[in-house]
């Protein structure tokens, strides 16, 4: 099934684990994780105990990557060989590739709610990267670089309260985001302090 068709909510719990694909609602009490935890289908309550193979590991960890970042198996498959081919930790060099997508960004800035939403953000050409509209949302972004709302934006309904939004955000370290301009500088690359998922298992997976 395509990830435009795909339940986000089944998504989460195909994977096991809220994934925040709708980003606050899935901390509410309406989130479907919480009362079925289990795979979605007419199996799911028995495939929760279900033992599964190392392949199947790396599989499930392979695709809920995919899932948080709603990228398509060719694209992250090449992020994989792209990661491969550089020396040090495959691993770091894969969740920086991805952590560094303007998409990411834009979601780590809290501008948008979820990585979706975020998405829709940059191809509706509300981001400017650099003093330059940007609407590729898998364009990357490197150090020193200074993705910013779109002045003209600011006054868009689903902006409203948006300064005020940012100040309640926690950036991660290698973003300096300034609320009140509703901008950020890539102060080091970008990487995920506590990532979601296990990338070395990701690379067994395609090493395979």
């Amino acid at each position: 099934m395509s990830l435009k068709t795909n339940s986000k909510c089944a998504q989460c719990r195909r994977a096991g684990e809220k994934l925040m694909l709708k980003g606050e609602k899935c901390l509410g009490p309406k989130c479907p994780m919480s009362k079925r935890s289990y795979p979605p289908g007419m199996h799911g309550p028995n495939q929760k105990h279900a033992k599964i193979s190392n392949y199947g590991k790396q599989l499930r960890e392979k695709q809920k990557v995919k899932r948080m970042y709603g990228i398509l198996e060719k694209q992250f498959s090449n992020y994989v060989i792209e990661a491969s081919k550089k020396v040090g930790d495959t691993g770091k060099h894969l969740i920086s590739s991805l952590e560094s997508r303007l998409d990411n960004v834009v979601y780590r800035m809290g501008l948008g709610k979820s990585r979706i939403s975020a998405r829709q953000i940059v191809s509706h050409g509300h981001i400017m990267v650099n003093g330059k509209k940007l609407d590729v949302p898998s364009a990357r972004v490197k150090v020193g670089d200074v993705v910013a709302l779109r002045e003209g934006a600011k006054n868009k309904k689903e902006f409203q309260g948006i300064l005020e939004k940012l100040a309640k955000v926690e950036a991660p370290v290698w973003l300096g985001l300034d609320a009140k301009v509703a901008s950020a500088k890539v102060l080091n690359t970008p990487t995920a302090e506590n990532p979601m998922f296990n990338a070395k298992v990701i690379i067994e997976f395609y090493s395979r």
